[in-house]
């Protein structure tokens, strides 16, 4: 059979422990096969990270920003123990930090549903997709702890020297401060990549901040999403039959709750770190969750919502049996080799991708499964397979 060829490559960004591993069997059992696979390749390893002082991450993003497209598979963010570990030479960012930096993007996180994989909450019948904005409040804050009496203020000095004070609070003992900032480029860059992602994949948009408390903060956000949606896309979404919807953060849990799913819910940036989590756990597994990164431009960035697996790769080097669940890294390739399909005209690429996630579904669905799933599954007596097992028995079936 001919092999399936690409025109324009993807950027494909390799990555670290037992990912690593899944990452080299994905290729060589589900991809390579059936395509010629046309990639630039970066080893976004910590090893080789270390060795280029972190310039291979800032590499391979300017080459996405070229490309279009990109699949990423799971990289370690480094702490003081990796430091040693490793033997590094500072403790490097993390990667998706820094490509989302220079991409200016937003991340989309969507569980993959299975039956026999039934989400905690009975209603929920089509997935749930995250939309974070990952720019500024909490994570760029700064912090004080306030050691007793006396006043905290905000204070804005314009280039001319004039000031605007606001008082924060006048303290009468100890207690704590806190100060958060965002930029009105970085929420227009949100609201667009949420809005062309939802007419991307033919989905409603709901958005949700706490403008009635928040009068100037979060009501910006909840103003700029709605001027862009009116002069710029609420035609395409009539066109395309979807809907863009704005409410209060609380009650927008409230509807999530009561809903069937099938909808992008947009979330400034603590609400997406903690709804994303909630959703992901709720229909089953962290290793059943695909992720985007969107850029208003038109970049998209694929990878699993999950890490590097380490449990799992000592386990390996020791030479265990693992049973890690590789579907998230599957779907990463499927939505990188879909996209370029889409992006080149090229109609096998992407019926490949379909076919590659069908096999990978029906597979669970047959019961054939890892051990994480096995233990959350409603299916009689799963048979549960080792890592190369499950990627084995996917390529069975994509045969």
């Amino acid at each position: 059979m001919a092999k399936i060829k690409m025109t324009t490559p993807i950027v494909e960004m390799d990555g670290d422990e037992m990912t690593r591993i899944l990452w080299k069997m994905i290729k060589e059992d589900l991809l390579e096969p059936y395509i010629e696979l046309n990639t630039e390749y970066y080893d976004l390893g910590l090893e080789h990270r270390n060795e280029t002082n972190d310039q291979v991450t800032i590499d391979a993003a300017n080459a996405t920003k070229k490309y279009k497209v990109a699949v990423k598979c799971a990289t370690i963010t480094p702490n003081a123990a990796r430091m040693t570990e490793y033997d590094l030479k500072e403790m490097w960012k993390s990667p998706n930090g820094t490509i989302r930096a220079i991409l200016d993007g937003t991340v989309f996180r969507a569980p993959i549903v299975v039956k026999g994989i039934e989400p905690c909450v009975k209603n929920w019948k089509k997935p749930i997709t995250i939309a974070r904005h990952a720019y500024g409040d909490v994570y760029k804050n700064t912090e004080m702890k306030i050691p007793g009496p006396g006043k905290v203020e905000l204070v804005y000095t314009a280039e001319d020297g004039t000031e605007t004070r606001e008082l924060v609070h006048n303290y009468a003992g100890p207690g704590v401060a806190q100060g958060m900032h965002n930029l009105c480029g970085s929420i227009e860059s949100f609201a667009r990549s949420c809005f062309n992602y939802a007419l991307d994949t033919r989905q409603d948009l709901w958005f949700a901040t706490k403008d009635t408390i928040s009068k100037k903060y979060d009501h910006t956000f909840k103003d700029i999403f709605q001027e862009i949606f009116d002069k710029d896309y609420a035609d395409k979404f009539k066109e395309a039959g979807i809907t863009y919807f704005y409410t209060l953060i609380d009650d927008a849990v409230a509807r999530v709750m009561k809903s069937e799913g099938g909808y992008i819910w947009a979330c400034k940036n603590y609400d997406g770190d903690v709804m994303s989590d909630m959703v992901s756990s709720a229909f089953g597994s962290l290793a059943m969750m695909t992720s985007v990164l969107v850029s208003p431009d038109g970049n998209y960035e694929y990878e699993a919502a999950h890490g590097t697996v380490q449990r799992h790769y000592y386990k390996h080097l020791k030479g265990e049996e693992t049973s890690t669940n590789s579907v998230a890294t599957i779907f990463a390739w499927t939505g990188a080799l879909r996209k370029r399909g889409e992006m080149d005209g090229n109609s096998e690429l992407t019926a490949f991708a379909d076919k590659l996630e069908k096999a990978t579904i029906d597979t669970i669905e047959e019961g054939k499964m890892t051990k994480d799933l096995a233990l959350i599954t409603t299916l009689e007596n799963p048979t549960v397979l080792n890592s190369e097992e499950f990627i084995k028995a996917i390529a069975e079936k994509l045969k």
